[in-house]
């Protein structure tokens, strides 16, 4: 049985919270991180290549890493939290470009595996399942999936980036820009990636094996990353090219349970469910096993001195097969037992993605700038093929049904404007844009005759819709004084869903047309109350519009089923911050009250398919008032207590609760249930901590930490059982890792993640301890 960390003698977020704390131990020997000086040398050093709109921050320059600012990144707002791609590479395991951000405060990325398609953001204020919540941009190229809101087709599409083009990722928490629709309730994570000034190139091969064992699964399983990039300048052309190709095994996603073992079968564990009942282990299934290939080329072209024009085409591939493993035998023999589990469990997924966009951009250092976006995302080839049933013993039926997205896709464009008199630093700058985008969901799922390469025949479910949007916003940031600076803005929104439509068998339902408008006014105060201080304070109103899936999308997964409903109300936010800045000689540390009021959250329910049926379904509705409020310390220093030695680290502490619901809690428990008890998939507590030490400039050493409490999956708090499948245990895992930069050309790293080999779930099983060593080489 697996031990609770909960019943552990220590407290992973107290330690965390020393170890921010400990920044303030030796404020005498901590020295400015960054002067008015050199802030005004960030600013004036403006990349024409980047699209990011966040306001630059004040940057800890450390060895190698890379200052560069996007064009509009000083005219909107101040992020919160940042990293370059040199320190990424110094502290990080990096294998996939999701995992740069992994040590940065109040932030959780849901990777279960290496190359995982569904790897969703969770935010301080919202989980997970929120993957509408979070935006994802690469040079002002939306990454994020807004289909959907979920942990399975929302994940944004990381595919599309190679870490070796990432120049540095900026993260801004809360809607309070003007620049972004009410998807960025939750964070908006903008990544700035390199344009080559000269010829370079690198090929780098990275290694992973991880030992997983746990029930019945005893295995080593092994990942292996071949990428390459390679870029050059010719007068006013440059392009960068990068591919790369995963070979990835992957420890089991899911298990099989049952109340019951099946009758004459042996073997299996004895468990609990995270209600508490009873159930057995029976099998692993989700042990996936995929080839993904990525390509990637960028093209730019300076048509003037002060305007750009780039192009960027991206195309990703899949091929997976995720395989099971049975606990149980019959007679000596390995058998299924008849359990439908191990068929959902076992499929081989086909797909093909293509991504462009189309990019002009002035960088006049005067009085005006302009920014053109287009975007077009397309799943030129999605399927999953899964047979509909075991057969006898340790097989598979031939019959079968194969889930496709052949067709969904998205396209943007965006238009933006500055107007900063003298410049960048001008008292008064405007920021005005305008915004569209439409998303397609095409999601029929057919029976075959041959599971493996049968035809496709008749519509088993289909849940197919759109959305559509358009925004106009604008926002002015004005310097009231030297110390006092005010950014107000709105944002007004038109939203549509539309060409909706639901199968079941022979049921078919046209799903009406609906619509709905919204303006979203932002504020933010800024005032520099000492040299060493800043205080701001931000408010915000923000509306998420339901997505496509979440309004049309029909789902059917053994006994449970998921329902859409197409007349979802946005998500009402009103968000409010204050932050208190504090720098020191060689770090700071900042504190954050944070509070979102959220009306009409759309939010994921069971209930009884009839009354008194022991079939569930999933659905979505609106409940009508919940509110999140929390607190965040983080602090960084570089050459603390001795010269090298880098920290830092941050604790959050969130209260998140149901206020008022009008409809049921769960199943079996009435609305009344839910109000006061805490929301679903969001810690009450987080920590992470991260130490690096530079013995010169050559080498780097790393130890990080990063730490959640539990989490419940129910709005009634019923799941009073977190460490077990499908529950959300609470989990401290540590990662090390060593770089050593042999010389100009050479590198190579090794290190491991979950150092300490914890055992934890997040609904599913994660990984185990990991070793990832990789070799580089650059021209």
């Amino acid at each position: 049985m697996i031990s609770k960390l909960s019943g552990r003698t220590f407290k992973p977020h107290l330690v965390m919270l020393l170890s921010v704390v400990c920044v303030l131990a030796h404020p005498g020997r901590l020295r400015a991180q960054i002067t008015p000086a050199a802030q005004q040398t960030v600013r004036d050093s403006i990349a024409r290549d980047s699209t990011a709109k966040l306001r630059a921050v004040e940057v800890t320059a450390k060895r190698g890493s890379e200052t560069r600012v996007a064009p509009l990144q000083l005219l909107t707002l101040p992020v919160t939290a940042s990293i370059t791609a040199q320190k990424a590479k110094e502290t990080v395991n990096l294998v996939d470009p999701e995992d740069a951000v992994k040590y940065l405060p109040s932030l959780y990325i849901r990777k279960r595996n290496y190359g995982d398609t569904q790897a969703t953001i969770g935010t301080r204020v919202w989980g997970v399942s929120s993957s509408a919540r979070s935006l994802v941009y690469a040079d002002g190229v939306p990454l994020s999936a807004l289909i959907a809101n979920n942990n399975t087709i929302g994940g944004p599409r990381w595919g599309l980036i190679s870490p070796e083009e990432i120049s540095r990722i900026d993260i801004m928490y809360g809607p309070y820009s003007a620049a972004y629709p009410g998807n960025s309730m939750g964070a908006v994570m903008e990544i700035t990636t390199r344009q080559p000034s000269s010829l370079e190139g690198s090929v780098q091969q990275t290694q992973a094996l991880q030992h997983y064992n746990l029930y019945g699964t005893d295995q080593t399983f092994g990942t292996s990353l071949t990428n390459a990039t390679v870029g050059d300048r010719f007068g006013r052309f440059s392009f960068w090219a990068s591919g790369s190709y995963e070979n990835s095994q992957s420890q089991p996603l899911l298990y099989v349970t049952s109340s019951s073992l099946p009758a004459g079968a042996t073997g299996g564990y004895a468990s609990a469910n995270k209600l508490g009942a009873p159930t057995n282990v029976t099998g692993a299934s989700g042990l996936l096993h995929t080839g993904m290939t990525n390509g990637k080329i960028k093209l730019a072209y300076d048509i003037t001195p002060v305007l750009r024009a780039a192009y960027t085409i991206g195309f990703w591939r899949n091929d997976g097969k995720s395989g099971v493993d049975t606990y149980l035998a019959d007679s000596g023999q390995p058998t299924f037992g008849g359990q439908s589990g191990f068929a959902s469990g076992f499929y081989d997924l086909d797909q093909t993605h293509r991504s462009q966009s189309f990019s002009l951009r002035t960088d006049t250092k005067s009085d005006w700038d302009f920014e053109a976006v287009g975007t077009l995302y397309q799943y030129d080839r999605d399927r999953q093929r899964t047979p509909a049933a075991v057969s006898g013993g340790a097989s598979f039926g031939t019959a079968g049904k194969v889930a496709t997205m052949d067709g969904t896709g998205w396209s943007t464009l965006d238009l933006k404007g500055a107007w900063h008199r003298g410049g960048p630093g001008a008292r008064h700058t405007v920021t005005f844009g305008a915004h569209a985008d439409r998303y397609a969901l095409a999601n029929p799922t057919f029976n075959t005759p041959d599971w493996r390469n049968g035809p496709l025949t008749t519509v088993s479910t289909e849940g197919d819709g759109k959305t559509r949007t358009y925004a106009l916003w604008a926002q002015e940031a004005w310097l009231v004084s030297p110390t006092v600076n005010l950014t107000v803005g709105g944002r007004y929104e038109d939203w549509r869903g539309y060409d909706g439509l639901n199968v079941n068998g022979s049921t078919r339902i046209v799903q009406p047309t609906v619509t709905s408008s919204k303006f979203s006014p932002k504020a933010v105060l800024a005032w520099d109350a000492a040299p060493d201080w800043k205080i701001t304070a931000s408010v915000a109103k923000a509306y998420r519009f339901a997505t496509a899936a979440e309004l049309y999308q029909l789902v059917s997964t053994g006994a449970t089923f998921t329902s859409p409903d197409p007349d979802l109300k946005p998500d009402d936010d009103l968000a409010a911050e204050l932050r208190a800045r504090h720098s020191f000689d060689r770090g700071e540390v900042q504190l954050s009250l944070f509070q979102d009021d959220v009306h009409d959250a759309i939010i994921s329910q069971f209930l009884p398919l009839v009354p008194s049926s022991p079939t569930l379904y999933s659905f979505l509705s609106n409940v009508d008032h919940v509110r999140a409020r929390g607190v965040e310390l983080t602090g960084n220093s570089t050459g603390i207590l001795f010269h090298g030695l880098d920290l830092s680290g941050s604790v959050t502490y969130l209260d998140a609760r149901t206020l008022a619901l009008s409809g049921r809690a769960s199943a079996s428990a009435p609305a009344g249930t839910a109000v006061g008890k805490f929301l679903p998939n969001i810690p009450k507590w987080r920590a992470t901590f991260l130490t690096t030490y530079h013995p010169d400039t050559r080498v780097a050493f790393s130890l990080a930490g990063r730490y959640s409490g539990k989490m419940f999956t129910t709005l009634d708090n019923s799941d009073v059982n977190p460490n077990t499948y499908q529950g959300f245990s609470e989990w401290f895992v540590m990662d090390a890792r060593a770089n050593y930069r042999i010389d100009r050309h050479w590198g190579a790293s090794v290190g491991v993640d979950n150092l300490l080999d914890r055992k934890y779930f997040l609904f599913h099983p994660f990984p185990q301890r990991t070793v990832v060593a990789g070799v580089k080489y650059s021209l």
